[in-house]
């Protein structure tokens, strides 16, 4: 009887990493798919990067058709959602130098640091007091507001370890009020609402704008002066995700700590964290100056960036396939408000930034 359970043993360890690469498989086809689909031009055109194609369209698989998947499959979903977006968010770095920062020097670096940290504890305040969200749903939709989008959003949920339907719903604000900027922003400067020069206009749209694609969308409506300018300055704010997460990382260590010496009456109850530092944003890093350093021939960057692009894709896929709408639903009207005042925040508080940033640096 002891012979036939070792043989059994390993065929187990084996259907369960068989399962989990099948599982990763199917996200990559499935993403394969979903970047085929963003980059039709009615699609491109909006400014809608794969990835947001890719948790709407992992969302809908996942509420109708995920009874079908083999239920081994969910490994490899979960590794994507997990383990390949910490890997993918590190590669992102690729995309950001340090040479590219300081072309926008410290007028760029004060407007982003002002406008991410603003948004991120207005967000938090805004979510967790007068809309009465969790508090991993409110900072995961001030990140997504604050940063770059999705991307942030995956990078905070990594760190804070929630829900993926806590995602999906800052993902989904990040989308609406995102794309609303493409169109608005250039109408509001059209008609000559913003009173802002080149340099105004490029620290206006990267400042306040989502995700990288809506900003270079939205600012290549103006001029490629300014859409040079803002892509440089949105570069700044993703460059912030470092220094932020490893604050979360600090803080949420603290608060763990905090609760057990509470719950147990005894400073030495041990910690049910130890200090969450996100080893992804620590390559993030690296891959910046990597990147800064102009050893890797831009070739194989761009090779790297195509890569990496997929990979964040294939996450945000699996992202919204372990999503539940039933989930979504509950927070759904209350998130949205929250990005909804954070996007109005954005536009005023944006604007009264820039405003200050060119007046000091003039």
């Amino acid at each position: 009887m002891s012979h036939t359970s070792t043989l059994s043993a390993p065929s187990q360890s084996q259907t369960a990493s068989h399962g989990q690469l099948n599982g990763v498989l199917f996200v990559a086809l499935f993403a394969a798919a979903v970047t085929r689909l963003a980059a039709l031009p009615a699609i491109a055109g909006l400014g809608i990067s794969p990835l947001i194609v890719g948790i709407v369209a992992g969302a809908f698989y996942g509420n109708t058709l995920r009874a079908g998947m083999p239920a081994h499959w969910a490994a490899g979903v979960n590794f994507s959602a997990r383990k390949l977006l910490r890997i993918a968010v590190a590669f992102f770095g690729l995309r950001v130098s340090l040479q590219e920062i300081a072309q926008v020097g410290l007028p760029g670096l004060t407007e982003s640091v002002l406008v991410v940290v603003s948004t991120l504890l207005l967000g938090t305040w805004l979510g967790m007091k007068l809309m009465k969200l969790d508090r991993d749903t409110a900072i995961l939709n001030a990140a997504g507001s604050a940063i770059c989008g999705a991307a942030a959003v995956l990078a905070f949920e990594s760190t804070l370890q929630s829900k993926p339907e806590k995602s999906a719903v800052a993902v989904g604000s990040v989308v609406l009020f995102g794309t609303l900027s493409m169109f608005l922003y250039p109408l509001m400067y059209r008609a000559g609402w913003i009173h802002l020069d080149t340099l105004g206009v490029g620290l206006f749209f990267g400042g306040t704008i989502h995700e990288v694609a809506q900003v270079v969308g939205a600012a290549s409506n103006v001029s490629p002066e300014a859409t040079h300018i803002a892509t440089i300055v949105k570069m700044t704010r993703v460059m912030l995700l470092v220094p932020v997460l490893l604050t979360l990382g600090f803080w949420l260590a603290r608060q763990a700590r905090r609760d057990a010496t509470g719950a147990t009456g005894h400073a030495h109850a041990h910690a049910p964290r130890k200090l969450a530092v996100p080893w992804f944003a620590l390559g993030f890093l690296a891959c910046v100056i990597v990147n800064s350093l102009h050893v890797l021939p831009s070739t194989a960057t761009q090779t790297l960036n195509a890569i990496d692009t997929f990979a964040l894709t294939m996450a945000m896929t699996a992202l919204g396939i372990e999503t539940q709408v039933s989930q979504v639903r509950k927070a759904g009207p209350r998130a949205l408000a929250t990005g909804f005042l954070l996007y109005l925040w954005l536009i005023v508080g944006g604007l009264a930034i820039t405003w200050g940033v060119e007046h000091v640096f003039a």
